[in-house]
Formats: structure tokens, sequence, C-alpha cells
């Protein structure tokens, strides 16, 4: 007996040091509703092959807006998590600020990297100012949802839908026609970021400023045409004017004929609709042959500790959340698409097969392009007087007038930027 009690003792002892070693990895993301179950899995599989360090999660910022301005509050007060997942727009504001820590030195040291399916890619989307300052963890770009049902019922071939934004009107206006209370279209136009202001201009081969930033560019052709559509939507779409949930519980509840949002949405959506009607995804409309892109959405992680051992640490971690494992719980998890080639060809190579609404997404690659984030201080209210205005048209107050609308964004835009 007390050869056990000394035993036991030793066990605990030797524990105790081993423990104490364990290097703690503060991390942080948004939109807990969508990453909760992508991050607990990750976390779990982590843990097996790097039981020295130990993962500790803050409650998920709100979004990617309330994830900037809580880590730039943060900053000065010295209370930073080590890792931050911020949108795929918002490393230009931490480098400029000093905050994010430079990976190339860890990327160039390990070779392994290529074999675990990091690619230049993955590298380019991080970069600012000829460094790498964070990687891609989920990526979307945005997509239509179809409630095929309705589809069928207003005339429409489920085979052949709309690739472009006047055949959605008009099927739209089909659908509305099937009774008082089905939609015939929603946009979640007022995604973070301006996100779905983006697509459309970037969708027509245009720009949001001039290549040296200093002069607004979405005030031609590209813009006007993406203005008007969203007009558009309002008055001949009869586009009921309602926030992001209500728009996917709409769709969900087989109320909505053609929801445009992001791949993001698409695990929840299809969870939500559990069968009620048959869902199937399409390609974002209004995409011009070889000049048209559109934005990578989604985010990034950024390591913001500047402590050596807890940098290292967190490097252990960022390569396994972006690796070909940490990818395909992504891609199982949520909507969103992996960047990671690995995951893609190796751990997912059955997945989209067998799941051909995820794969919507990933036929649009070769047209992503960067999520633009407006240069200087005035960044992100840039942000939120686009929101503004686009708001306007909307709710039907400015709906019959588009032109003018993007007249007066474009004047309250070029007063922000900055003067150089």
């Amino acid at each position: 007996m007390l050869k056990a009690c000394l035993l036991s003792a030793a066990l605990m002892a030797a524990a105790v040091p081993a423990m104490a070693q364990q290097t703690e990895i503060v991390m942080q993301y948004a939109y807990g509703e969508l990453f909760n179950e992508t991050h607990k899995q990750i976390a779990a599989e982590f843990a097996k092959k790097h039981p020295e360090i130990k993962i500790t999660f803050r409650a998920p910022y709100d979004s990617y807006e309330d994830a900037t301005q809580k880590v730039l509050r943060e900053s000065i007060t010295k209370q930073m998590p080590d890792i931050t997942f911020q949108g795929l727009n918002r490393v230009r504001v931490f480098v400029d600020r000093g905050i994010a820590q430079p990976l190339d030195a860890y990327i160039k040291a390990d070779k392994t990297m290529e074999a675990e399916g990091f690619h230049q890619a993955m590298y380019d989307i991080g970069m600012q100012n000829g460094k790498v300052y964070a990687l891609p963890f989920a990526i979307s770009l945005p997509i239509g949802y179809y409630n095929l049902d309705l589809v069928r019922k207003a005339g429409g071939d489920p085979n052949k839908l709309p690739t472009t934004w006047e055949e959605v009107i008009e099927l739209a206006k089909k659908i509305k026609a099937l009774g008082p209370d089905i939609n015939g279209v929603t946009y979640a136009w007022d995604i973070t970021g301006n996100w779905l202001w983006q697509a459309p201009v970037f969708a027509r081969g245009g720009t949001m400023l001039n290549a040296d930033e200093t002069k607004v560019a979405f005030d031609g052709p590209e813009g006007q045409y993406a203005m008007r559509t969203l007009a558009r939507l309002v008055t001949e779409g009869k586009m009921p004017n309602l926030n992001q949930p209500d728009m996917r519980a709409a769709f969900a509840a087989g109320k909505t004929g053609m929801h445009f949002t992001s791949t993001s949405d698409l695990a929840k959506v299809t969870q939500m609709v559990a069968g009620k009607f048959e869902l199937k995804t399409s390609t974002f409309p209004g995409v011009l042959p070889e000049k048209g892109r559109l934005p990578a959405g989604g985010n990034v992680g950024i390591i913001l500790t500047t402590d050596p051992k807890k940098r290292d640490a967190a490097w252990e971690v960022m390569k396994f959340w972006h690796g070909p494992e940490g990818a395909a719980i992504v891609a199982r998890t949520t909507g969103y698409m992996p960047p990671n080639r690995k995951a893609n060809e190796v751990y997912l190579k059955d997945f989209y097969a067998q799941n051909p609404n995820n794969y919507t997404a990933v036929k649009q690659l070769p047209i992503l392009t960067k999520w633009y984030a407006f240069p200087g201080e005035n960044g992100l209210k840039i942000t939120d007087v686009i929101k503004d205005h686009l708001n306007s048209i909307v709710t039907g107050a400015r709906a019959g007038e588009p032109d003018k609308v993007l007249v007066d964004m474009t004047a309250d835009v070029q007063k922000l930027l900055p003067r150089k």
C-alpha cells in the first residue's frame, strides 16, 4: 500500500512540471454561430498532437468590424489575444498599425509547408508591403441559393438557373406572383465590409479606387450597373427590407425563391431547410468573361503576440489550423472553402462529389480577387458611409434614383480618402 502511494505521489510530482511547461495560446475569432463547432473540433485534434500547447478561446467577436475595433483598443492596453481571426480585408489595418507579426521567417524555415498544402496564393491573400502577415483560414465567395420548388412553380428551369441579373429579376417577378407571402429574391447587401457592394462592381471588371488609391473608381459604368441592379431588385423584384438573419430564415422557411449571399451560410441554411424543399446553389450572376472577378470573403489568422516563446507556439497553432486537417474540418462544418491544397485534393476528395452545393464556390476560385480594404485612418468609416447609402436604396427611400445615390456616395467617400 505504501509503495502504491509513493508511486502515485511520484507520478503526480512528475506531472506538475510537465503541465507547467505548457504554453498557453489565447485565440479569438468572429461569428460564433458559424465557427464555434469548427474551432472546437480543430482544437480537439490539435491537442492530440501538441499536448505542450494549451489553447484558450475568448468569447467570439460579434462581427469583423467588432473584431478589428477590439484588437485596436486592446493594442493600447496590451490585452490582445495571441492569435486573432479577422476579415480578409482587415489585414492592412493591423500591418499599418504595427500590430500584426510577420510570418516569412517561419514559412522559409519550415520545409514541410508545400507538402502540407500551403501555396503562394495562400500567402498572397495575407501579404502587405511584400511580407506575409496572415494566413487564410476560411474562404467564401458570393453564390445564389435557390428554392427549386418555387422556381418550378414559377415556370423556371432548375437546370438553367440565372446567369445574369436581368434573368434574376425576371424570375423574381414570376416567383413573387405566386403569393403575397412569397419573396422573389433577397440579397444580403449589408454583409460586413461592403462585400456584396464590391462583388457586382468587381464582377463587371471595376475597382474601388484608382491605382494610387487617391480617387474613387467605383463611380464609372461598373458602379452604375451595380447600384442600378440593387435598385431594380427593390423596385422590380420587390425585394423586402430584411436583415441578414431574417433573409436566411425566410428562405429556409420556403418563403423566398432566390437568396444571394455568402457560401459561409451553406451549412446553416442546409440545416435549417432540413429537406422542406429542394435546395440548389449556383454561381454568382453577372460576372463578365475574362475581366470579371469576385472578392474573397472569409477570415485569416494573424499572430499578435510579440513574446518569442509564445510566438513560436502560435506558429505551430497557425500551421495546424490552416493545414490540411484543420482546413478539412472547415469544409465539413461550414460552407466555407479551405484554401489549403492538400485538404481539397486529399482530405476532401469525395466530399465535393457528395455535396455539389458546396462545390459551387470552388468552381469560382479562378476568378477570386482580394476583398478590398480602404486605406487610411478613415478606412472603417468609409465602410459605414457606403453602407448608409446602400441602405437608402434598400429601404426604398431613394430606390428611384440610384445614379444620384452613387454620385453622393462617391463624394462622401472621396472626402474621407487620405491625401497624398
